[in-house]
């Protein structure tokens, strides 16, 4: 575990993302086209130690992890208790 001692730490996260077509006309889809993730830190650490830090952390970050892989997902619907399939 590294010891570093950083005063101010701060993530913000941004995506742009898209919803069009219609529901009522069975065309509506959605997308993300970019997802920016911005980390501002404040220590007086070097900058060094300061980057290793933040690489470990992007490393452990399950959403940077899906976001940059293909992930499966599986959806599993239920109806009045009875699963069934929709694709």
């Amino acid at each position: 575990m590294k010891e570093i001692g950083i005063h101010s730490p701060k993530v913000h996260v941004e995506m742009d993302y898209y919803l069009k077509g219609s529901i009522a006309d069975n065309t509506v889809e959605n997308g993300v086209t970019e997802v920016r993730s911005f980390f501002d830190v404040e220590s007086d650490h070097s900058e060094e130690d300061l980057i290793e830090v933040i690489q470990l952390a992007k490393k452990g970050c399950f959403a940077e992890s899906l976001v940059k892989t293909t992930v499966p997902l599986k959806s599993i619907c239920t109806l009045n208790g009875t699963e069934v399939n929709i694709a």
